[in-house]
Order: structure tokens, then sequence, then C-alpha cells
């Protein structure tokens, strides 16, 4: 089923499919469910050559500019991976644009069953400090990807700084899958004889339950801390007077002469 979908994307414009599944997931509310992880991987492995006949994805846009009758491998993994990289930034720019056109309005709305106005300064105060680690980040996790430039921009994260995490982190999530995919697909074909083209099932579940793992683990066996730590961390000075209990304060009054 997979072979047959990567199959009708190739042909029907495969680039360009590809570079606005990636703008859409990056940048777009209703881009969370699209694959990009998995998708970076396989176009990875169809980077240079889609059979021994046809040459690979970066084929349309090089024969577009005038090139396509060169046919070397890195020139088409370095056209790959800055066209999709490209499309990444862009995807994560617009996102941010849209959560500064809409967050200054959100810090009026009132507490909902979906939105309470502490999540809003957590949030804020978050990317203030973690703002880059974020950015860089979330592009490696399917769903976050996809939220995080949008709650930079409600955030109002600088946007000088949101500028060179985004483009970092897209080169960064964009050649670590697409060199992951063409080279372990020339490494096992060369050990092994095994056509990961004939595999990509298989392939598109290890890396959804690779990709997924940390998610799934932090929502449901992390462990869960208190309010009242999670303040203590914030200000180390009151950390004891957070865990103190009230009797114990009582004793340390002085006590009335009789």
């Amino acid at each position: 089923m997979l072979d047959n979908l990567v199959t009708w994307i190739i042909n029907n414009g495969g680039l360009y499919i590809l570079l606005l599944v990636v703008f859409a997931e990056t940048g777009l509310f209703a881009g969370f469910f699209l694959p990009g992880d998995s998708l970076l991987f396989v176009a990875g492995i169809y980077a240079h050559e889609i059979d021994a006949t046809t040459p690979g994805l970066s084929y349309e846009f090089l024969s577009l500019i005038g090139l396509g009758a060169v046919r070397n491998e890195w020139l088409d993994l370095a056209v790959l991976i800055g066209l999709i990289s490209f499309a990444g930034i862009i995807g994560n720019t617009v996102g941010y644009w849209f959560g500064r056109k809409i967050g200054p309005s959100m810090y009026n709305w009132k507490d909902r069953l979906l939105f309470k106005q502490k999540y809003l300064h957590q949030a804020k105060e978050f990317y203030e400090k973690h703002g880059g680690i974020a950015i860089i980040g979330a592009r490696f996790l399917p769903l976050v990807r996809t939220f995080a430039p949008i709650i930079a921009g409600i955030v109002a994260m600088d946007k000088k700084k949101f500028a060179f995490y985004n483009i970092v982190g897209s080169f960064a999530w964009v050649s670590s899958m697409v060199l992951g995919g063409h080279f372990l697909q020339k490494w096992v074909l060369s050990q092994f004889g095994f056509d990961l083209k004939s595999h990509l099932e298989v392939i598109v579940i290890v890396i959804v339950l690779v990709t997924t793992a940390p998610v799934a683990y932090k929502m449901f066996f992390a462990p869960k801390k208190s309010a009242t730590l999670e303040i203590a961390k914030e200000i180390p000075g009151e950390a004891l007077d957070a865990d103190t209990p009230e009797d114990d304060n009582d004793n340390s009054r002085p006590k009335s002469r009789s």
C-alpha cells in the first residue's frame, strides 16, 4: 500500500508534493497529522534515483534550472536537503507569524476548559529561557513541531532569535533524516542485499515508533512533580520555606513570658 502511495507521489510531482507536506506540517494547524519524519527518510532513499533507469527526486528541480543532465549523488542530496529545509523554514515562519497575530488578544481571554492564562505565562517564561532548544528540538518530535513555532509567536519570542534557531533546526532535521535514509539504504543493500525500497512499511513503522516514543513516555509514564517543587526550583531561596509546614513555623515563634 505504501509502495503505491510513494509511486503515486513520484509520478505526480513528487518533489513539490514533498515540499508542500513539509511546509504544511511545520507551519499550519491542519498539518499536524502529516508524516514528516518518515517522508523525509523515504525521500533520502529516492534522492539520487528512483530505480536503475529513473533519476531521483532532485531531478525535477535540476532539470528546471538546466542541470537535468547532471547525475551526481552529492548534488542530488544537497539540492534535496536545501529545498526541503527552505520549505521547513518558511513553514515555521508562517506559524510564528500566525502566533504573533493572535498572541496579544489571548492575554485577554478568560480561562476555559482547554485554555488557562497560567499556561500562557508559563509558556512565555519557558521560551524566554529555553526558546532556542525548543525550536530545534521540536523539529524531531511529531505534533510538537507543528505547534512550537505558533506558540513562539504567541509568547512573542524575539524575532532574530527565532529566525536563527528556525534555520539551524530545519537544516539539522532535514539533513539527518534525508542522509540517514539515503546511506542506510546503500549500506543495507550492499551488506545484506536487502532493498529498503521494497519494505517501506517497516521503515515507516520503526520511524513512527522511535519519534513518538519520547512524547508518549512524557505523557503517560514520566513522574509528575508537584506545583510546590516546581515553584521551589524557580525560586531556590524559598525552596525550604515552600516545603516547611506551618506547624514548624509556629515552633520558631518566641514564647511569651508567664
